[in-house]
């Protein structure tokens, strides 16, 4: 009986046994089932918290090409200043974090006393203006519905109004095809030069002599501290220069940079020499070392006496002649601008690029002349390039990608002005399209004060909004106060993406990313470092535009610093900075480059810093191999970035 009930038993316990392995393969086959045909696994049962989405699948990526251009995903918030202002869009900064107390910059003595007042005026006064700027939604309406005011078709103002505007006559709209400026004015008699750079006399010489004005057209819409652009540079010289014969040059400036000088010198232009609208770049005049008189001795007398007969030319003397009164007229034609005097055609220059006709906003004549009027006529009705919209390409392709999740490398931070609108679309669409930005292994922010105009602030917060790549340092922009926004790169660098290396660069300047790490990878790890273009012993200057008071800086000698426009340096010193501000122990400057040297070498008395210098970080322009090239115009910066994409290899594109 026992045996009969352990038979049932076992049997029993066998049937359970399939019937688990029955269940178990049926549960295994149902939920392949579902992940195949990629049925949800939560449905409408109430539970509205949950999404009722189907699940779906990432895309598959099929190169590397499109891994590094995916975007990498958000930081999480934590490291992001709770009372920073967050873009709903993007999850970022628009205003530096960067930690400031007005307290901090008032009662200091000495020659730091002036900058740090400014300091807090600005930074007072910028304050409030963001504030309005935040919550004017009534004035971003009102910008935008906004028509640009007409321009007179014309402007002519009579020499003692010229000269109390400080010989500069406003040209609303700038110039279009067919604009031109007409000038009446008398060359000086010539004096002694006084300047010992030209006036290089040997004993018992006679003083130098020299009479020469300058006529120019001008951008006056720039940032303050800067010298205005020269559009177009016209410089007679009656007495000449170095040659010693009269001659007449011609050159553009950006940003303080001037390009190659095109010189007229008595020689007519080459028949196979490039024109401009069919005329000359140069034309001729009478020179007194002209060899025409042996070649008129002996092809005249050949030509009489058989009879041929000759083109008659007529060599006119240089147009510019001391006390003789001149009517000098500059026109914009299709290919460049045109110089007659007195009607008769004197030189053409063509276009460089980088500049634009409206972008000519003024007139500027100065040096040994004498002007009783000026004249301009033909001028467009409105300013094409008032409204930024111009110069940005609203398109999502040029958006700057999330910031990514984990530390970054480098982390470039731009400095730029609030109406240099032009300059960030070009710095978007040229090396911030670098496949380590694009991937996020490198993050690339420009940092921008307040403007003076609100209209250009109302348009600045668009901007951020929209590309994701701008950080706002609340206070009004001032050319001595740019070291503000090293400070505040330094603070986002070592913050908010949290990097190896931190670059600061202008936005003016092309980058080659990838070169620029890599040099900073040289450096062993843990080292701290400061990579640039390094200036050593140099002495501030005591006169000139860019004189430094003893009481400023009371030194003989800068420390060690790299020039502006393109340096790298450690985050431990970035940090440090950013601490030393914030304790109030951290001494400004009013160069932003030299305040850097002198921050770097107080870090380097308690850690060794690598000091690595290189050409390479281009001052003064570009040259080949270059790893940064400063001046370049937003043109140039498209072209540098084409050359790099086609050949591979860093080439200059020399526009200007």
């Amino acid at each position: 009986m026992k045996r009969a009930k352990l038979e049932k038993l076992d049997t029993f316990l066998s049937l359970s046994r399939q019937r688990s392995i029955q269940i178990l393969i049926g549960l295994g086959l149902l939920y392949m089932l579902l992940v195949t045909l990629e049925i949800p696994f939560v449905f409408n049962s109430g539970f509205s918290a949950v999404s009722q989405d189907p699940l779906s699948r990432p895309p598959r990526l099929d190169s590397e090409e499109d891994l590094e251009e995916r975007g990498a995903p958000t930081r999480p918030n934590k490291l992001i200043s709770a009372n920073s202002p967050r873009s709903a869009q993007f999850g970022y900064k628009i205003v530096s974090g960067l930690g400031f107390d007005p307290t901090s910059f008032s009662g200091r003595g000495g020659g730091d006393s002036e900058l740090y007042k400014s300091v807090r005026v600005a930074w007072e006064i910028g304050g409030k203006v963001w504030e309005e700027v935040r919550v004017g939604k009534e004035e971003t309406k009102e910008t935008e519905n906004r028509v640009s005011e007409p321009c007179p078709n014309s402007v002519a103002i009579n020499g003692s109004e010229f000269l109390t505007r400080n010989k500069v006559m406003v040209l609303p709209c700038g110039l279009t095809l067919g604009s031109y400026v007409s000038l009446v004015g008398k060359p000086r008699e010539a004096h002694a030069e006084q300047d010992p750079k030209i006036a290089l006399l040997r004993d018992e010489e006679e003083s130098v002599m020299v009479s020469q004005f300058l006529v120019e057209l001008q951008g006056l819409k720039t940032v303050d501290g800067e010298d205005p652009p020269r559009v177009l540079h016209f410089n007679p010289r009656l007495r000449g220069d170095w040659s010693g014969k009269p001659v007449i040059e011609l050159n553009t400036c950006y940003r303080m940079q001037w390009g190659t000088a095109s010189r007229c010198e008595g020689w007519k232009s080459k028949a196979d020499e490039e024109t401009v609208d069919g005329q000359v770049k140069c034309e001729k005049w009478i020179r007194d070392d002209d060899s025409r008189s042996e070649e008129s001795k002996a092809t005249w007398w050949l030509n009489r006496l058989i009879g041929k007969t000759k083109k008659v030319t007529v060599d006119l003397p240089f147009p510019f002649s001391e006390g003789n009164h001149f009517v000098l007229t500059i026109s914009a034609g299709l290919e460049g601008y045109h110089v007659d005097v007195g009607g008769r055609h004197i030189t053409s220059f063509p276009y460089r690029t980088g500049f634009t006709l409206e972008d000519a906003t003024g007139l500027s004549v100065s040096g040994d002349v004498d002007i009783h009027s000026v004249f301009a006529a033909s001028l467009p009705s409105s300013h094409p390039s008032f409204a930024p919209q111009r110069h940005l390409d609203f398109s999502s392709r040029w958006k700057a990608p999330p910031l990514p999740d984990e530390h970054v490398e480098l982390f470039v931070g731009i400095l730029s002005a609030g109406n240099h609108f032009a300059e960030r679309m070009a710095v978007r669409k040229s090396w911030m399209q670098h496949n380590l930005i694009k991937s996020s292994k490198v993050v690339a922010r420009f940092f921008v004060a307040l403007h003076a105009r609100k209209e250009v602030n109302v348009e600045l917060k668009k901007e951020a909004e929209y590309f994701g790549d701008i950080v706002i340092v609340p206070y009004m922009d001032n050319y001595d106060l740019v070291v503000l926004k090293t400070v505040a790169i330094c603070e986002y660098g070592v913050r908010t993406v949290s990097a190896k290396y931190i670059m600061k660069c202008d936005d003016d300047t092309f980058v080659r990313v990838d070169a620029a790490l890599n040099e900073a990878k040289k450096v062993s790890e843990g080292r701290s470092l400061y990579i640039g273009n390094i200036n050593y012993y140099h002495k501030p200057l005591r006169y000139g535009k860019w004189a430094v008071t003893y009481e400023e800086w009371p030194e003989e000698d800068y420390p060690p610093y790299a020039n502006g426009p393109g340096y790298v340096l450690s985050s431990d010193i970035a940090h440090f900075i950013v601490s030393e501000f914030e304790k109030h122990k951290l001494r400004l400057f009013k160069m932003e480059d030299v305040s850097m040297g002198m921050w770097v070498e107080q870090f380097n008395s308690t850690k060794p810093v690598v000091y690595k210098h290189s050409l390479k970080f281009c001052q003064f322009g570009c040259i080949e191999d270059y790893y940064t090239a400063h001046y370049q115009s937003p043109r140039q910066m498209i072209c540098m970035w084409d050359k790099l994409l086609l050949h591979g290899k860093p080439q200059c594109c020399n526009m200007r």
